[in-house]
């Protein structure tokens, strides 16, 4: 038998189990081989995850949202004397509310138009977020909104307006940040008080006060409607540029806050039937920028004498309750707008002014004029900051003054002619002479000589010191008899000169000139209380011969100007042009500064005018006896239009002194009076006056 037919035979169909058990471990291996990658790959992507979420998270928490700890700055208010708020003080154009202070449906509706699941969200709403990203991807752009309140914060306050993905991304994550580090409500008020409302307004207080002048407490819920529409598209949904655009939208809040419960429908019905009732708020009632001449006084006397910085009063929210006189401030601010009052000014340049007016029984700085024309924050005070000569108006408190607190009296006799000590030779305004006049007459008709003859009398010194005592220091070069005729090296300003007299009208008591009474928290917390202290610097006879003497220099003489229907004591004052090669050929009429400082029984003034650049061309034509006799006039005129007529109040003086005031018999002549001849009087040898490039010694008023 062949045995290969056989196996040929017998080997039909039949199954190879090895290899099918080789197929089936292959199978398994690739089964296995597939399921490890698949585990593999949700490790790597499990682990992956968990990296960018750890990534995530360390980014988040590295965030810094500190800014928002530190306080909205809040204005400071300036209070006037009877405490009534005056001015503000700001370096912020928002002013921030509680939202204790927001009523609810301005918030409702705030968070129906703008995140609906605002208390429900961690900061970011990701449905809205996947709807945005889906709509970018098909547009191609990134202009979806879908910004939570959480975010619009983050965005306004950490980040570019950028429209990126990038940025999107990182708004979020601050929002995730603040939602972790602060409530709902503490978020919704941030967001509230710094989001822009259109029309130049920021914050929910700025836009009441824009739109219905009104304070955010008192809105009502069409009102909250309206204010709620507009951070979308502030310009758009204005009231003011489209009030059918604006009421639509308006209605369309009251459409979700109806919606998501927060008003009923009748409320609905109610609210969607008013008018919009927009209306333009009353600038003249606004606050920031009032009396700018003041309230910088206000600041710069808290820097100096408080130690406060400007930042502080700027943005801390204290209340300085002042001196001002609103009804005397007013008055200022009137006639410093009546260009006819002042002397025509040359195109290029306005002649300045500046005036300031004190309560002599306090020293209450009542009101300032810093200048004419615009001003500016913190800018140049010809009321504070100014230093010019004073001209004549110094002679009561370098020369009358001492006189009379040495014992000489208003008719005391003085010298008037030809005087020449150590080479400095004053002349009268008329160049005339008349031999001797009263200290009444010297006044009354400003005569120079007698007012250096006399300080020469009674010694420099003693006139220095009696100008110290009235808060006036002045330098070492200015001893010199020129100060007779307020020749001085650097000058005076407004406030100083007000202060000075103020010691004549207040019978011989100083108040030191003060803007600040007191300052305070928000709270009410004393920060500062300014003490209230006099010195007495003089008799009060002399005071009181003083402003006898000064009342007939406003009633008959340079003063004339400056009469009204009640008691006034003043004195003019004006300084001539430099003696110099620029001004030669210029009339001997012109003038560098006119003064004009007086007062009445209730206030005291100074007034001086004159510009800024004095040169060839820009030069005054009058004198202090007219434009800041005027001036005074106008301003007290209208600062004491309800005051009731009273007379100065006459100091309680011995018999013989008094009867010598009233009769003008001296009580005692010192000296001999012009008998002994000019040029003698004190042992110590004066300096000679002022150099005449500076045009001292010729003032005519």
């Amino acid at each position: 038998m062949n045995w290969t037919h056989l196996c040929v035979a017998n080997s039909g169909p039949r199954t190879n189990t090895y290899s099918e058990h080789k197929g089936e471990s292959q199978m398994v291996k690739r089964l296995w081989i597939s399921k490890r990658f698949w585990l593999i790959s949700l490790a790597i992507l499990v682990a992956g995850g968990a990296a960018v979420f750890a990534a995530c998270y360390t980014y988040i928490r590295g965030l810094d949202v500190s800014k928002l700890n530190q306080p909205l700055p809040e204005a400071t208010l300036v209070l006037d004397k009877n405490g009534k708020a005056a001015a503000q003080l700001s370096s912020s154009k928002i002013d921030p509310v509680p939202i204790s202070q927001m009523p609810k449906v301005l918030t409702d509706a705030v968070v129906a138009v703008e995140d609906r699941r605002f208390y429900e969200h961690t900061g970011i709403d990701l449905k809205s977020i996947f709807r945005a990203v889906a709509r970018d991807v098909v547009r191609g752009s990134y202009s979806e909104g879908a910004s939570t309140i959480t975010q619009q914060l983050a965005r306004n306050l950490f980040l570019n307006a950028d429209k990126t993905l990038g940025r999107k991304l990182r708004e979020a994550a601050y929002a995730i940040k603040i939602d972790t580090t602060y409530s709902k409500d503490e978020i919704l008020e941030m967001y509230l008080n710094s989001i822009y409302f259109g029309e130049g307004s920021w914050g929910v207080q700025g836009a009441a006060r824009t739109y219905f002048n009104k304070n955010v407490q008192d809105l009502t819920l069409p009102e909250a409607a309206v204010l709620a529409a507009l951070p979308k598209a502030p310009s758009r949904y204005s009231p003011f540029q489209d009030e059918a655009h604006a009421l639509e939208r308006r209605n369309t809040v009251l459409v979700l806050m109806r919606d998501e419960g927060k008003i009923t429908p009748q409320a609905y019905e109610s609210a969607k039937a008013a008018p919009i009732g927009v209306m333009k708020s009353d600038k003249s009632n606004d606050l920031k920028g009032k009396y700018p001449a003041y309230v910088d006084a206000v600041i710069n006397e808290a820097v100096r004498t408080y130690g406060f910085t400007e930042e502080q009063l700027l943005t801390g929210g204290l209340r300085i309750t002042t001196e001002l006189d609103t009804t005397v401030q007013n008055a200022v601010t009137e006639v410093y707008k009546d260009d006819s009052l002042f002397p025509e000014s040359k195109p290029d340049q306005l002649i300045q002014s500046g005036a300031v007016i004190v309560d002599q029984r306090t020293g209450g700085i009542r009101a300032l004029a810093g200048g004419r024309g615009e001003s500016v924050f913190r800018g140049f005070s010809h009321a504070t900051q100014l230093k010019r000569q004073p001209g004549s108006t110094f002679k009561p408190i370098a020369v009358y003054g001492p006189a009379l607190e040495q014992g000489y009296q208003p008719f005391s006799t003085l010298y008037d002619g030809p005087l020449n000590i150590d080479g400095y030779q004053p002349q009268d305004w008329d160049h005339q002479s008349r031999g001797q006049v009263t200290m009444q007459e010297a006044i009354v008709s400003s005569w120079n000589v007698p007012a250096v003859w006399l300080l020469h009398e009674v010694g420099i010194d003693r006139g220095l010191q009696f100008v110290k005592s009235l808060g006036i220091t002045l330098p070492a070069q200015d001893r010199q008899l020129g100060i007779a005729l307020g020749g001085l090296s650097e000058g005076v300003s407004p406030l100083q000169m007000a202060q000075g007299f103020s010691a004549f009208a207040a019978k011989g008591d100083l108040h030191e000139a003060h803007t600040i009474t007191k300052i305070e928290t928000s709270t009410g917390h004393l920060l500062v209380q300014a003490a209230q202290k006099s010195v007495q610097v003089m008799k009060p006879e002399t005071a009181y011969a003083m402003t006898s003497m000064l009342q007939v220099a406003v009633r008959e003489g340079t003063g004339k100007n400056a009469a009204m229907n009640r008691p006034v004591a003043g004195k003019s004052g004006t300084t001539q042009l430099p003696q110099t090669k620029e001004f030669e050929g210029i009339s001997s009429g012109s003038a560098k500064d006119a003064w004009f400082v007086g007062y009445t029984p209730e206030l005291t003034a100074a007034i001086w005018v004159g510009y800024d650049r004095t040169d060839k061309t820009h030069y005054l034509t009058t004198s202090g006896g007219a434009v800041p006799a005027v001036l005074f006039r106008e301003i007290m005129t209208r600062a004491l239009a309800q005051a009731p007529v009273v007379v100065f109040d006459m100091p309680i003086v011995g018999t013989e002194a008094a009867s010598s005031i009233s009769t003008g018999k001296p009580e005692k002549e010192p000296g001999r009076g012009p008998d002994k001849g000019p040029g003698k009087g004190p042992d110590k040898k004066p300096d000679k006056g002022p150099d005449k490039e500076h045009g001292h010694g010729k003032g005519k008023d």
